[in-house]
C-alpha cells in the first residue's frame, strides 16, 4: 500500500492510512529518506492514528526511519498513537527510543519547531 506523502512548506507529512506489510514499511523509509534530500526537508511527520496494532518490525522501522532522516539533516515527528497500540506497545517492550512523538498532527508541527529552534541542537 502506498502511503501518502504531503509536502507543507519544509516538512513532509506521511499518512499511513491502513496497516503495512513489512515491504511498505521499507518503501515509507525509502521513499522519506530520498524526500528529505531532495526536497531539503526540515521535518517528518509519519501520522499512524489510523494503526490499530504496531508489531516489532513496525515500531523498528520508525525508529529506525526517523534516525535514518536525523542523519539527512531532519527532524521526525510520529504523531497519532492510539491508547490501546500505546499500551500493547509497552507490554511488549517496544520503543521508539529518541524519536519525538505528539498526540496528533497539530502538536507533531509544535514538536518539530522546537525540536528545531532548540539551542542544544547540533548544526
Amino acid at each position: 500500500m502506498q502511503v501518502p506523502i504531503l509536502k507543507q512548506g519544509d516538512v513532509l507529512i506521511a499518512s499511513v492510512q491502513a496497516a503495512l506489510t513489512d515491504a511498505d514499511l521499507v518503501q515509507l523509509r525509502d521513499q522519506l529518506t530520498e524526500k528529505v534530500g531532495r526536497l531539503r526537508s526540515r521535518g517528518v511527520i509519519v501520522d499512524v492514528t489510523a494503526l490499530d496494532v504496531m508489531d516489532s518490525f513496525a515500531s523498528r522501522s520508525l525508529r529506525n526511519l526517523a534516525h535514518m532522516v536525523k542523519l539527512r539533516g531532519a527532524e521526525t515527528v510520529i504523531v497519532g498513537i492510539q491508547p490501546e497500540v500505546a499500551f500493547a506497545m509497552v507490554q511488549l517492550g517496544l520503543r521508539l527510543e529518541g524519536v519525538l512523538t505528539a498526540l496528533d498532527l497539530e502538536e507533531g508541527l509544535e514538536a518539530l519547531n522546537r525540536a528545531r529552534t532548540s539551542p542544544t541542537r547540533a548544526h
